[in-house]
């Protein structure tokens, strides 16, 4: 008899959600599905000049249905009996308000087209006057409630969003009952949750995003908070005291959830979590190794044993006891732009075919043109020799989040000349996101945590050859891949096994479940030393 049982790993990104099968006992990879955010991938609800970037709920809703029932067509249906577990990563912080029962606004007919309704994005930045009211107060405090947030708090994050709707939008603000994470209202929707005092609330979104701490006795004080505004301070008594880490179970599908995915309501599903940080736990991230979550941005995660560090690392974003693995203390940093940087560069260059040539190119002919701008950019800038003189370009194209988040930051190019040509900017900007990884690292190591590997993931691992070799060259170690292609759904999937029953924990889980590594990008020495000399200028034009 086969004893083997499945479990769903539910990722979802900025773009999509992705809906992975894994086997519990032999780890592999059974079915995979992808679907899009209709509403996201028309544009409604943002405005990308004022940094406004909203998504839908029906969105998640409509997208996650659609991805697991691709998932199912493609397996037996005897196998559907057999799976046992679902857990969800999301992106994050993306906040929403909600009213008593856990309903998003954006699902009220009131509200239905309201953007502060409706889940604000982790890259939004329309809070960065808020950010910088709650730096100012919590510097002059009794308690320092950023302290264990890098001692910044951010624009992207749960208190700056909502400090900046509640100003701004004074019909969400009197409706807004609680207010939810994206990876804590997916676990509450699916086992039919009908008050948010009911929800379990995600540790890794709490402590990284919302200055949750054990020291603090939970949220930031009512009266710290009614100083931003009475109504954070009346907020605080309808969000939460209590965390739970990944490995817990918020408890079965509900029937309603059951039938419409088309999934036994003996399914388990478990408390949320973000998505770099299950990427990290799917790479099998174990003590000191610094995982790159690399697509758009990108996140960096670390974990160190809870008894082996008791400093405070500055200008990441946050250290929280168990927000990765229970039991280690799980640090994250990230860049606010790394594949943007590129995708940026190549809309320019995309000006003629979009302008002057698209009446004279067919649709297919302006598609290839597109998707043949980076890979042959990569191509001419690997055959251009490093020097010490070389451009050099700040990263900073949609602000810095670490290290010292500053968002208002902007990117620059410096040494242009007219012999400098798309090559040569595109080399230098491959190069500052690079050199923005080694600032990250540099933090680390510099406040007393050790880095004994790095490991990457994520879209740009894969596809480019060409930034994953910059990137060892310049960080000078070698830099393994995950064998995964969605590695934050198989890190989703692992906890899932154990909340399933298969695995008493997740070290056991990614032991057995694990991909492996399909590459190891090794520095070249000839460049490292010059690179060296490059940083140097990188930080001090970035001082400027």
């Amino acid at each position: 008899m086969d004893a083997e049982k499945y479990v769903i790993g539910l990722d979802f990104g900025t773009d999509s959600v992705r809906a992975l099968l894994v086997a519990t006992q032999s780890g592999a990879e059974i079915a995979c599905a992808v679907s899009l955010y209709q509403r996201w991938a028309r544009g409604e609800y943002c405005i990308a000049q004022q940094s406004q970037f909203r998504q839908h709920p029906l969105d998640y809703i409509e997208a996650m249905q659609d991805a697991i029932g691709s998932l199912l067509i493609q397996i037996d249906k005897s196998l559907v009996n057999k799976i046992i577990a679902i857990t969800i990563d999301t992106t994050g912080s993306t906040p929403c308000a909600v009213d008593e029962t856990g309903t998003p606004l954006a699902l009220l007919p009131d509200f239905a087209t309201d953007p502060d309704a409706m889940f604000i994005l982790w890259k939004d930045h329309t809070a960065l006057k808020e950010a910088d009211e709650i730096n100012a107060l919590a510097k002059h405090w009794e308690i320092d409630y950023t302290k264990y947030s890098g001692g910044l708090y951010s624009s992207e994050w749960f208190w700056s969003k909502i400090l900046h709707v509640t100003k701004k939008n004074t019909k969400v603000a009197a409706k807004a009952f609680s207010w939810m994470e994206h990876c804590d209202w997916m676990p509450a929707l699916l086992t039919g949750s009908k008050h948010v005092f009911n929800v379990k609330r995600s540790r890794c979104a709490a402590g990284h995003k919302s200055m949750w701490h054990a020291d603090f006795n939970g949220l930031p004080s009512k009266e710290f908070l009614s100083k931003l505004h009475p109504s954070l301070g009346q907020l605080r008594d309808r969000l939460y005291q209590e965390t739970y880490t990944a490995d817990q179970s918020v408890g079965h599908l509900s029937q309603e959830w059951a039938s419409k995915l088309g999934l036994p309501a003996t399914v388990k599903v478990g408390v949320g979590a973000l998505d770099a940080h299950l990427g990290a736990v799917g790479t099998g991230i174990e003590a000191y190794s610094l995982v790159k979550v690399m697509g758009t941005s990108t996140c960096d995660m670390v974990v160190v044993p809870a008894d082996e560090f008791s400093g405070l690392v500055h200008g990441i974003c946050g250290q929280v006891d168990g927000s990765i693995i229970p039991n280690m203390l799980g640090m994250e940093a990230g860049q606010s732009a790394f594949g943007d940087v590129y995708s940026w560069f190549k809309q320019i260059l995309e000006f003629p075919t979009k302008e002057i040539l698209k009446d004279m190119l067919t649709e297919d002919q302006l598609k290839q043109a597109s998707e043949a701008i980076l890979p042959k950019l990569s191509a001419r800038a690997a055959e251009i020799p490093v020097t010490v003189d070389d451009l050099v370009a700040l990263d900073w194209v949609n602000g810095r989040r670490t290290p010292d988040v500053d968002l208002t930051k902007k990117g620059a190019l410096f040494g242009l000349t007219l012999g400098t040509t798309a090559p040569h900017i595109f080399k230098a900007l491959v190069e500052a996101t690079a050199f923005g990884s080694k600032a990250i690292m540099d933090r680390f190591l510099a406040q007393g945590v050790q880095i004994k590997q790095v490991i990457a993931l994520g879209g740009i691992s894969k596809k480019s050859a060409y930034v994953m070799q910059t990137l060892a060259d310049i960080l000078n170690v070698p830099i393994k891949v995950a064998t995964s292609e969605q590695a934050c759904a198989l890190g989703a999937a692992m906890y899932a096994a154990v909340i399933g029953g298969c695995y008493s924990n997740i070290k056991e889980a990614q032991l057995a479940m694990s991909s492996g590594y399909d590459q190891v990008y090794l520095p070249h020495s000839d460049k490292v030393a010059v690179y060296q000399q490059l940083y140097q200028r990188y930080l001090k034009l970035g001082e400027l």
